[in-house]
């Protein structure tokens, strides 16, 4: 029998991608998502149909089959426990790969019950579902913000993370607290995964490449913040779910070098000067940018650099696809999208 895997977020950027990739290696695979308005619900409910899921019939609670593949789907909010309890008792899950959550540094700075309820509830619930319904493996989503002001690059797991500059990286800090907790006293053995700057098609709309491309396109100027003195590990979507998904079956496989408790760096490896990504955009869209010149954002860290040689040690990952491609792909999923 397949392993039957919890993706949440499967509404979202990465957990769309995800859910796909895990199907067609033959997981059963259960997608979660509160399809929350932070940004365009009609791009996560086309995500979904992409799943074979038929968003004309979602509803909250019920559980719904994909027409294309071993997907099924399901609207619930983690912080729901009483229906998230229901769906561990009758699904009777092999592993979790918990994804969603309250994205963006920004919107941390405005709207921070949102980031406790979600990031934190939300996690806890996972956790204790886990626990009470014998799921033992559990993969979920970290951030590279909680490495905050850090300067000793490339980021290494084992670097302090105890000064976060936002909500949201302390919500993923506390999250890695709180996963070390249960695999401590309750057995579960978790993977913290600290994402680097994932981008591709159907990426999200409050994310520099799609903020940049629409811009661009409309000849409306963007913003380049820190005067354009950034560095970032873009790091490609079929790269992240390859490593994630490797990840996935090191744990089912009960890998002697997956322990109780790990953290991993899931990124490129080689970060890009946010003016080299601003060229390569125009040359793709074959328009130049109006640029705004901004100062650093609170919250914000001016440069992103994963170590990701622990992930390669341990499941092979390394990520291959270079920015003028994934670029390339973005751009031509977008012009389809949208019809530009």
């Amino acid at each position: 029998m397949n392993p039957k895997i919890l993706v949440t977020g499967t509404a979202g950027f990465i957990g769309h991608h995800l859910a796909l990739k895990l199907a067609s290696l033959g997981y059963e695979v259960i997608g979660l998502d509160e399809i929350n308005d932070y940004y365009d619900t009609t791009l996560k409910r086309d995500r979904l149909s992409q799943q074979g899921i038929s968003t004309q019939e979602i509803c909250y609670g019920k559980l719904l089959k994909s027409s294309l593949n071993s997907i099924s789907f399901i609207q619930l909010k983690l912080e729901d426990k009483t229906n998230l309890y229901q769906l561990f008792a009758s699904q009777k899950f092999q592993a979790v790969v918990h994804l969603a959550a309250q994205a963006g540094v920004r919107y941390s700075l405005t709207h921070p019950e949102v980031y406790i309820n979600s990031n934190i509830t939300g996690f806890l619930h996972i956790l204790e579902a886990c626990r009470h319904y014998g799921v033992k493996e559990l993969l979920y989503a970290s951030s590279s913000s909680v490495y905050g002001t850090n300067t000793n690059y490339p980021f290494r797991e084992d670097i302090k993370t105890e000064t976060p500059i936002s909500l949201y990286a302390a919500s993923k800090k506390a999250n890695e607290l709180m996963a070390h907790t249960y695999s401590y006293l309750f057995g579960i053995r978790t993977s913290g995964l600290r994402f680097f700057t994932v981008y591709g098609p159907w990426g999200r709309p409050d994310m520099a490449l799609f903020l940049f491309t629409k811009s661009i396109l409309e000849q409306k100027p963007i913003e380049v913040f820190n005067n354009g003195e950034m560095m970032r590990d873009f790091t490609y979507i079929d790269d992240i779910v390859t490593g994630v998904a490797l990840l996935l079956e090191a744990h089912l496989q009960n890998s002697p070098k997956i322990s109780s408790y790990q953290i991993y760096n899931i990124g490129n490896n080689s970060p890009v000067l946010l003016m080299d990504f601003v060229r390569a955009l125009e040359k793709k869209l074959g328009k130049q940018a109006i640029i705004h010149f901004k100062p650093l954002q609170p919250g914000d860290v001016p440069k992103t650099y994963a170590d990701a040689s622990k992930l390669q040690q341990d499941v092979g990952y390394k990520p291959n696809t270079p920015i003028e491609y994934g670029i390339e792909k973005f751009i031509d999923w977008y012009r389809d999208y949208y019809k530009c």
